[in-house]
């Protein structure tokens, strides 16, 4: 320690307790879940939640009594949310090209039947409804479950408003196995998105074997990457405002600057809750020698969210994160709420070899090819020629009797 901040090259991503615990008691509601089917949801629900596993009709919208603030914020968060959706998938299109072998090519098609589960334990998140269910909607997925403990108005609303098919309430990781096996008559989800406690994501880690998951998700983290700022007060609610998420979420701030360190630390001392988040390094302050080590760890940390306040940094020195925010106007607050691209990040490094939720995950990309007359010839002397080098009998039969034609 150096008073009020530490120094970068000191700091590890912290571990949290109990791992095994949580992955031994996911792992015998998830087995009973798969024996007893759902019997074993509906009591498995009652004892952990107190309520019964249950589908809920969705009604239009405009049905809903909530208050018209927020129903115009809604609507404005949807409108934003598809508009980002939109834009991504407006350049992709079937296509296929032809040569003297046939014709081959690729078609987009939406992943059938998902579950787009939504956190409603502390907090029922409206936002996570919009995020996880409308570029399903986009991607144009028949089936579209929302899945959540909370029946809050908003956040039925919400679901209705991005397209949600069913409602299933129901929450942890009975929700997740009650989506991967089915329940009450429904089958089960091909894909299950949104993100979750460490139960949720546990339970989506043992059942990724059997239904496609999104990304496997831990505590909230945000990375700010400043030396300069007119507005520091900012950037003490952005670091406040992630780690309120849970106790294990991160706000780091990462800076060349001991003024900055200093002025930031003073900022949050001051501040009740900051003051507590700082004594349990649910914010760190970190001083960093340069620009390059501060780089080079802000690469190998791959935050969920990244911050950088200098608007005149290449951004292509940022090689890992979930979402970036460049700038001081860009609040991760708004991408958490409304901006328009997705808040579902990946976190705990997993940003090094996967992105955020978009109507990419939702499209799978399926291959066509139509041999012609000359390419049967060609294409089999090829074939068997690789089929024996491997020892695989059939599969060069399976070509050579195609060439026999033309002998």
């Amino acid at each position: 320690m150096k008073g009020k901040y530490s120094l970068l090259k000191d700091y590890q991503r912290p571990t949290f307790k109990d791992q095994t615990k949580v992955e031994d008691t996911v792992a015998k509601i998830l087995d009973k879940i798969k024996v007893h089917g759902d019997k074993a949801v509906r009591a498995i629900s009652l004892k952990i939640d107190q309520q019964a596993a249950q589908y809920i009709e969705l009604l239009p919208f405009d049905d809903y009594d909530i208050p018209p603030a927020l129903k115009q914020a809604i609507q404005s968060a949807h409108k934003r949310i598809k508009k980002f959706c939109q834009f991504q998938i407006k350049g992709l299109k079937n296509d296929q090209y032809s040569d003297e072998m046939g014709e081959f090519g690729f078609i987009y098609q939406p992943i059938e039947r998902i579950g787009a589960y939504i956190p409603g334990g502390q907090f029922p998140l409206v936002s996570t409804a919009l995020m996880t269910l409308t570029p399903a909607q986009v991607a144009g997925c028949p089936v579209r479950v929302a899945c959540s403990p909370s029946a809050d108005p908003a956040l039925l609303a919400a679901a209705s408003l991005a397209g949600a098919t069913q409602f299933l309430q129901i929450g942890g990781a009975q929700a997740i196995g009650a989506l991967s096996y089915g329940f009450d008559q429904t089958a089960p989800v091909n894909m299950i998105v949104g993100p979750g406690n460490a139960y949720v994501n546990q339970a989506k880690a043992q059942l990724q074997h059997r239904t496609q998951i999104d990304t496997l998700a831990g505590p909230s983290e945000l990375l700010i990457y400043t030396n300069q700022v007119k507005q520091p007060e900012w950037l003490m609610f952005d670091a406040l405002a992630q780690a309120e998420h849970d106790a294990n979420a991160v706000s780091i701030v990462v800076s060349e600057s001991v003024e900055m360190l200093e002025n930031l630390y003073d900022l949050l001392a001051e501040h009740d809750k900051g003051k507590a988040l700082l004594k349990a390094d649910n914010i760190v302050l970190l001083l960093a020698d340069d620009q390059q080590q501060a780089l080079d760890f802000i690469n190998d940390y791959a935050p969920e969210h990244l911050m950088i306040t200098d608007e005149s940094l290449k951004t292509s020195l940022f090689k890992n994160y979930g979402s970036l925010f460049i700038g001081e106007n860009s609040a991760v607050a708004f991408g958490d709420y409304c901006a328009g691209p997705n808040h579902t990040l990946p976190t705990a490094g997993a940003a090094k070899f996967s992105g955020g939720l978009s109507v990419h995950q939702f499209l799978k990309v399926l291959s066509t090819q139509k041999i012609s007359s000359m390419g049967r010839g060609v294409l089999a002397n090829i074939s068997a020629k690789l089929a024996a080098a491997e020892g695989l009998a059939y599969h060069q039969q399976s070509a050579e009797i195609r060439k026999q034609l033309d002998d």
